[in-house]
This record gives structure tokens, sequence and C-alpha cells, in this order.
């Protein structure tokens, strides 16, 4: 599922995704988005994979992957949701919103073959 072009395509939630936000009582929420969810991203300008879909777990405000990349996360109470994700030189970030059992937002970022961006969409497993 991981090609090098795709770091992106885990982003959203990557998601969620964004800036890395160290984690904070006041940003992350406990509960209320917590488990798993399905992220699909989508490439509008630039190289990167488009339409690749990932899981990505949430706890207690935290967003997290298991896998060769670093993702680091934060859901807020509002559903505000920031990811960054990295894999050797190769990063993206993104940002959107959370709201019941779904969410979107956009994310960009650079790649092995440039700057690359897009949005990206969630839905609780």
């Amino acid at each position: 599922m991981f090609a090098r072009n795709s770091v992106f395509a885990v982003l959203a939630t990557s998601t969620m995704t964004v800036a890395a936000i160290s984690s904070t009582s006041a940003f992350a929420m406990r509960g209320a988005f917590d488990g798993s969810w399905m992220v699909q991203i989508v490439t509008s300008r630039g190289t990167c994979s488009s339409g690749v879909g990932f899981g990505v777990e949430i706890r207690d405000g935290i967003v997290s992957a298991g896998g060769i990349l670093d993702v680091r996360g934060n859901v807020a109470a509002n559903g505000v949701t920031r990811v960054r994700i990295a894999s050797g030189n190769q990063s993206a970030s993104g940002g959107g919103l959370l709201s019941g059992n779904s969410g979107s937002g956009t994310w960009q970022g650079v790649g092995s073959e440039g700057a690359c961006s897009g949005s990206w969409s969630a839905s609780r497993q």
C-alpha cells in the first residue's frame, strides 16, 4: 500500500492532515472521535499518488498510523484536525474537520517528484 509518493496518501488523517502539534489537553479531546478511520486521498496538483485509501487510529484525540511513516496529529474538541506525515525526505501536512463519523480537508507536501496538494475525506469504521 505504501509507495514512495504515497506518503501524501497517508495524510489526512492524514488525514487528517497539517502541521504537527504537540499534544495538549486543550487540543486533544478524549473519546469523541476515537476509533479506526479510513482516509481517501485525492491529488489535485502535482504527480503524487491519488485515490489511495488507508487507515488511521484516533485515541484520546491523538492521530496515529502503524507502519514506516511518522504520523503526528491531533483532533480538537470541535473536530478541527491537524496532521503531519513524514518518511525520509518526503513530508506532507494537512488539516480539516471531523464531524460525527466523517470528515474532510486539504493537504500539501513535497514528494520524490516535487510539490503536491489535494484533498482528503475520512469515515469512521
